[in-house]
């Protein structure tokens, strides 16, 4: 059962101008890739699947992500995207700047930037296919873990832990109806990364 969409953390926002066009740039070159292969989209009924971040040597925790909801649109603009300014995992809660909404898997990937503290960008997408394929070939979540919550944050740290998730820097979401996410130390490391092991080119 598809479940997506819906922030399941306690979400501040305030209302500030949208990220600096370059992050917008950046993003959107892999972003746009991922939505014509259709790893980022909209099921019916519109409900946006998705999302990718970036972190800067400069915003130290914070980092930009994909706004929530935004999977179903064909080209972003910097009013879709979101700072996350802070974070806290044992209180659910998530605080972001900007005109919208953080993706609903912010914490998520929050999760991954505190593991790793090499990563600059997590690419998350949808491949029923691959998600199939994958699903405990390669790190994978436990399937009481739901999208977005602190459980899959702390499923993130236990797959940093004791499985290989530092070296294939991929993994699928067991709790995550067809979830599959990749980080690395730029976008184009994630991105690369991540269609090499869908495509079954990993250790």
């Amino acid at each position: 059962m598809i479940d997506e969409g819906y922030i399941k953390f306690n979400s501040q926002l305030h209302q500030t101008p949208p990220p600096s066009e370059w992050v917008v740039e950046e993003v959107n070159t892999w972003r746009d890739r991922m939505y014509a292969l259709d790893y980022i989209g909209a099921y019916e009924g519109d409900i946006g699947y998705g999302n990718i971040s970036v972190k800067s040597d400069l915003l130290d925790n914070e980092f930009i992500v994909t706004g929530s909801g935004t999977g179903n649109i064909p080209i972003l603009f910097a009013d879709h995207f979101t700072r996350v300014s802070s974070y806290s995992i044992d209180d659910n809660s998530v605080v972001c700047e900007g005109r919208i909404d953080a993706s609903s898997e912010s914490m998520t990937h929050a999760a991954v930037y505190a593991c790793a503290p090499e990563a600059r960008a997590v690419i998350h997408i949808h491949s029923r296919r691959h998600w199939d394929a994958l699903l405990n070939k390669i790190p994978t979540t436990s399937d009481s873990a739901a999208y977005g919550t602190p459980d899959m944050a702390r499923e993130i740290k236990r797959l940093f832990e004791e499985t290989n998730f530092p070296e294939i820097r991929v993994m699928a979401m067991a709790g995550h109806d067809e979830g599959i996410l990749s980080y690395g130390t730029s976008l184009d490391d994630a991105g690369g990364r991540l269609l090499d092991v869908l495509e079954g080119r990993y250790p």
